[in-house]
């Protein structure tokens, strides 16, 4: 066999290594669903670190773009959100380097985001440490019901079924379930609770789920703090707040006496420009014998650290299958997928980022 002369073998490995992002990108293919009859539901990491620089709301503000424009095709039922809404509740002087928008600013900017789902798609958003107190929960005092209430989405209108404990004296959304009918006919409710729940709102999530009304239900619980990188359940943390369950107590408590909650999603943790630090997953058995799937899914240290962008805009849409036990997980980002020259990174094809587990 005749070897080919030097400069042409160098010519054509050129031509190989220009094509090869070419080839990526044609190999993109975008986002839908692997059956026609699944449904699903948009999981949103912690958004913090989009609301603090204002160089970063058009990367959420291209998430929330991209689940209305795919809220059909995915058959999006609704959304939730992890929580640390914002990265300081209460400053009025930021520092430029922390961050560059004022609390008013950074709650404005997460409600407008989010309020342009209102009439679209219901959405669930927990608090985080970073919602109370003056930076980071040095007090159980939180804007959130001053900026998102029941009422300005319809959608969440409609499906609220319970609102749990008030916070200092006044009502508050912070607490609530949420009562939604899948494509299937399941019976689902989304709890959400504050962060590190206080024992007066364990006791009244517990009381709610016990009741004999929602005993067919299946719930998913929503909460900020809850396993660690290791996907062990949080011990403690060292906030200031009292009277506060962190992920082990919460699991102790409430998930696990529980006969109906089924999974469980937090955010929280994180590491700079390191996946392995933001996720979390593991399953144990409930009161029934059922298991629970439990998954700590962030992103805001990605894409330049705490400083950085806010998160290279990923998400996760997880797909039902018509079984009622399949689901397929996915990790996505739609400020990658803009572009043609990056729409070969907007998946994260790792076993911790896409895979599937049964119910």
């Amino acid at each position: 066999m005749n070897k080919l002369p030097r400069p042409m073998l160098g010519l054509i490995l050129g031509l190989l290594i220009f094509a090869l992002p070419t080839f990526a990108q044609q190999a993109y293919v975008k986002p839908k669903l692997s059956n026609p009859d699944s449904w699903s539901f948009v999981l949103i990491p912690d958004p913090q670190t989009y609301m603090k620089f204002e160089r970063n709301l058009g990367t959420f503000h291209t998430m929330i773009s991209w689940i209305k424009e795919n809220k059909d095709s995915l058959n999006t039922q609704f959304v939730l959100c992890t929580g640390d809404l914002v990265e300081q509740n209460d400053l009025l002087n930021p520092n430029g380097k922390q961050a560059n928008q004022t609390s008013k600013q950074q709650w404005t900017s997460i409600s407008s985001a989010f309020h342009r789902l209102n009439g679209l798609v219901p959405y669930v958003l927990a608090t985080g440490n970073h919602d109370y107190g003056h930076v980071s929960a040095e007090y159980r005092a939180t804007q959130y019901d001053k900026y998102f209430s029941v009422e300005q989405n319809p959608l969440n209108a409609a499906a609220i079924r319970e609102v749990g404990p008030n916070l200092n004296g006044a009502s508050t959304g912070v607490n609530a379930v949420y009562e939604f009918k899948t494509p299937h006919q399941q019976k689902l409710l989304v709890m959400v609770l504050e962060f590190a729940p206080r024992n007066e709102v364990v006791e009244w999530a517990k009381k709610t789920l016990d009741q004999p009304k929602y005993a067919d239900h299946s719930v998913f619980l929503l909460t900020h703090t809850y396993l660690n990188r290791d996907s062990k359940h949080m011990p403690r943390e060292g906030y200031k707040i009292e009277d506060a369950n962190y992920g082990e107590a919460l699991f102790e408590k409430l998930v696990k006496p529980s006969k109906n909650i089924r999974m469980v999603f937090s955010g929280h943790i994180g590491a700079p420009d390191n996946w392995g630090g933001h996720l979390g997953f593991r399953e144990d058995k409930n009161a029934a014998g059922k298991s629970v799937v439990q998954m700590a899914f962030n992103a805001q240290a990605m894409g330049g650290g705490w400083h950085g962008n806010g998160g290279d805009g990923w998400l996760r849409y997880l797909e039902f299958l018509p079984d009622g036990k399949t689901v397929k997980v996915k990790t996505f980002s739609p400020l990658f997928a803009i572009s043609p020259a990056t729409r070969h990174l907007a998946f994260e094809r790792s076993a911790t980022q896409e895979f599937e587990f049964k119910l």
